[in-house]
């Protein structure tokens, strides 16, 4: 497999576990802890599939999204813990 699928989570045993199971299935993954590294990887490959957290310390996932989706068009899963509509509305 050549897809690449980019993680980006700021709890590294989340991020750590999924990367396992995606390169165990024959992934590329790229693994970020933060926003900032992200974006910069966002600007320089092509990704098949973004699995994103919301919360990051840094730049929040919703942000990272909006950059995303200027240029490409790939599928992006939101992991998040928040629960009001509003934000499952923006993501």
């Amino acid at each position: 497999m050549n897809e690449k699928i980019m993680i980006v989570d700021d709890e590294k045993e989340i991020a750590d576990l999924i990367e396992l199971y995606l390169k165990n299935d024959g992934y590329n993954v790229f693994k970020f802890y933060n926003g900032m590294d992200a974006l910069k990887c966002v600007d320089s490959e092509k990704m098949d599939l973004v699995i994103l957290d919301v919360m990051l310390p840094d730049v929040d996932g919703f942000r990272i999204c909006q950059k995303i989706r200027e240029r490409y068009f790939y599928p992006i899963i939101m992991l998040t813990a928040k629960v009001e509509d509003a934000d499952k509305i923006m993501g």
